[in-house]
């Protein structure tokens, strides 16, 4: 009899783990149940800047799971799963039997427990429902007023996408810096200082006390240390939590988030659990941890559907990175940036808005900070190289004192020490990664070369 698979959410591990599972299993039996249709949470602000419309944030339709011959319960919600009988308690009242469960069901954000923090244009963005409701609020001003709260990573991926409309934006941090959770002190005040430089007023160690609507459209935003701000729209990005509420009773043991082993597998017999809501392998730590960033929501749903279909795949650790582009200056943060028992090599020119910094234990890169214009940073190879190093666990020996003589010329001893050739050697599944095979409408996918491409072909010699 074909196993019976059912993945719980419609992330990128879901859809990832699906694929994975029917390439594995062509006889299996899958069914997907999410509340929400399949899609992107990074694609929405490319909708909230205009840059793609609604329909280009989906990541499946009925076509792509007829093609896979999944049966895709969308708009339901699991509530419970009984573990001893393999059911799952859904919200209509029904139930589903499982041979193999994982558990995808993603992150919610974690809101803002103030007075007016219920207002109507005071909201997240995190669903496809949060980014019509903000394009909704603004509609009809040609320069809306917009206050983010939260300058996490989430808060400037929708703070670039607001400032490519030329809204008027505002940060409010509570903490010291923005990015408290992606860059150190230095390389946080070259961010600041660009921001401030392109219009965009930052408060950090600041809270919010209260939000008040006087004319009953316009929003006060009222922090602690007596600044009135005022707003058209509130876009709250304190954070986020795992989505933990159909395993509570399960059995499955929880500490932040499902806590699961290499193989993706929780605490119980034939259930994973993958993405934002698993803690799992870490790379530089033997402790486990949640990335809720889309690579490792990838990785996760592709070894944990190897492994429900029955081959033998270990997640070697997810490195924790995030990269950004905040109003025309790149950042990024890659591994343990902040660990203070490392040894820093670290470039800071914050007139030229220039910062970087790796961070060795012995002579290994664990982890690195680098802040530039596109020029001179989203143009080179550097930020993906030290990812590389970083990945392949490289130890640079005699190149870590010729790297501190020349601390721009990371090329050199990424040659020398073979990284690329580890790289082509290295799979998550014994095979080259391939496409996901959908694209909206059935369109194949149609690049466009940019300018800088353009410029870079013109100059090649004949």
């Amino acid at each position: 009899m074909a196993t019976h698979h059912v993945i719980i959410g419609g992330g990128p591990a879901a859809t990832n783990a699906l694929e994975t599972l029917r390439e594995h299993d062509p006889q299996a039996r899958i069914t997907l149940v999410c509340d929400e249709p399949a899609h992107s949470r990074m694609a929405l602000p490319y909708w909230l800047s205009s840059q793609i419309p609604r329909e280009h944030t989906m990541t499946a339709d009925d076509g792509y799971y007829d093609r896979l011959q999944i049966e895709a319960r969308i708009g339901s919600r699991v509530t419970g799963i009984d573990h001893a009988a393999k059911q799952l308690s859904l919200a209509n009242g029904e139930s589903l039997g499982f041979d193999k469960l994982l558990v995808a069901t993603g992150s919610s954000p974690t809101g803002l427990p103030v007075e007016g923090g219920e207002l109507p244009g005071v909201q997240p963005l995190w669903t496809l429902d949060d980014t019509a409701g903000a394009l909704s609020a603004v509609d009809g001003k040609s320069e809306p007023r917009v206050v983010l709260v939260g300058a996490g990573f989430i808060g400037f991926i929708v703070l670039n996408a607001m400032h490519k409309r030329g809204w008027r934006l505002a940060v409010v941090e509570r903490e010291a810096q923005v990015l408290p959770r992606m860059l150190d002190a230095g390389a946080a005040g070259v961010v600041e200082a660009w921001l401030q430089s392109r219009g965009v007023a930052v408060h950090t160690g600041a809270t919010v006390q209260a939000i008040r609507a006087p004319n009953g459209e316009a929003k006060v935003v009222e922090l602690d240390n007596g600044q009135r701000l005022e707003a058209d729209l509130v876009i709250v990005a304190t954070g986020v939590r795992p989505n933990l509420e159909c395993v509570q009773g399960s059995g499955i043991e929880v500490d932040e988030g499902i806590l699961v082993d290499e193989h993706m597998r929780t605490s119980l017999t034939d259930v994973y659990a993958a993405g934002d809501v698993a803690q799992g392998p870490v790379l530089f730590d033997e402790a486990k941890a949640i990335h809720a960033i889309q690579p490792t929501a990838i990785d996760h749903g592709r070894v944990a559907a190897a492994n429900m279909a029955g081959r033998d795949v270990r997640y070697p650790g997810s490195l924790s990175m995030n990269v950004l582009d905040a109003c025309g200056l790149q950042c990024a943060s890659y591994g343990n940036w902040g660990d203070a028992r490392a040894e820093p090599m670290t470039i800071a020119n914050p007139r030229d808005h220039v910062y970087r910094r790796l961070l060795w234990t012995g002579d290994e890169i664990t982890g690195a900070i680098f802040i530039g214009r596109s020029n001179d940073l989203g143009m080179l190879t550097d930020v993906g190289m030290v990812k590389g190093i970083m990945q392949t666990r490289t130890r640079f020996g005699d190149w870590k004192a010729y790297l501190a003589e020349n601390p721009f010329d990371i090329r050199r001893p990424y040659v020398a020490t073979r990284v690329a050739e580890k790289l082509v050697g290295t799979t998550l599944l014994g095979r080259p990664a391939r496409s996901r095979g959908f694209h909206y409408g059935g369109a194949g996918a149609q690049p466009a070369a940019g300018a800088a491409h353009a410029a870079y072909m013109t100059t090649r010699g004949g």
